[in-house]
């Protein structure tokens, strides 16, 4: 039987409270929370140091780092107008928080990929869910990984050439604190107070930001069926590409590799 350590943070309204669960250990935060959304409220947070059965998108492989890597997933029960595009605001608010406590300015290759230095240091994977039994609680998940104290041989040992940690990139980390105070971060500020306009608006409340940070405009990029310049993000998230050979084309799913960025050519 897991201990559950709970913590609670100011909330979205006046007097109330944002509910912050703590794991010493997970297989997986999003799957805990989905198993236990009648906890929240409309918003709130579980974390651990130590998942291990996560998963990446689209069916990578995961590699646990015990006490080295935030695992977080952020409870949302809120009607929100555009739930589609929550990758991408999320990008933006977990760079927001990083920015916060580190100083670091990260970069976002689309659609949610946080990099520092041109390699990945968060990474984000966003569901909906329904709990469990008729008429259960739905919720939006959105699971964050934030590489804190890593160091080198870590991701050359597990094949990851592309990633980095916050300490690698020079930050002053200490796992346990900044894990703590991280997910508090992000329960009542980049999911609650910082959310408010994206709650109502959708991606247009987020749109010029996440272009100003987004890596791949300006680029070439592959994409499953074509290649090009990457120029615009449009008002549904969708990356805008001029093709090769004239046309624009409008990629909204996939996998989507950038020149000079893990590795691609």
């Amino acid at each position: 039987m897991r201990v559950l350590l709970e913590a609670r943070a100011a909330g979205r309204m006046s007097g109330g409270i944002n509910t912050l669960v703590y794991l010493p250990q997970a297989e997986s935060t999003n799957a805990w929370a989905k198993a236990h959304l009648d906890r929240f409220g409309p918003v709130g947070g579980v974390y651990t140091l130590n998942q291990t059965a996560g998963r990446g998108r689209l069916g990578r492989a995961w590699h646990n780092a015990a006490g080295r890597a935030l695992y977080y997933t952020a409870v949302l029960r809120l009607e929100l107008a555009d739930a589609g595009a929550l990758p991408l605001y999320a990008s933006l608010a977990v760079a927001a928080a990083l920015r916060r406590r580190y100083g670091v300015q990260c970069q976002i290759k689309w659609p949610n990929d946080l990099l520092l230095g041109g390699k990945k240091v968060a990474g984000i994977l966003c569901e909906s869910c329904q709990g469990p039994g008729p008429g259960g609680p739905r919720a939006v998940l959105c699971g964050v990984g934030v590489n804190l104290a890593q160091p080198a041989d870590y991701f050359a040992q597990n094949g990851l050439p592309h990633a980095t940690s916050l300490a690698l990139a020079g930050a002053a980390v200490n796992p346990a604190a900044d894990a703590a105070a991280l997910a508090a971060d992000l329960t009542d500020f980049a999911f609650d107070r910082d959310i408010y306009a994206f709650e109502r608006e959708g991606f247009a409340a987020c749109r010029a930001a996440y272009k100003a940070a987004c890596v791949n405009l300006g680029r070439r990029v592959r994409y499953p069926g074509g290649a090009g310049v990457a120029v615009d993000v449009d008002e549904a998230g969708r990356l805008v590409v001029e093709q090769d050979g004239g046309g624009a084309r409008r990629v909204f799913t996939g996998e989507v590799s950038v020149r000079g960025i893990y590795g691609a050519v």
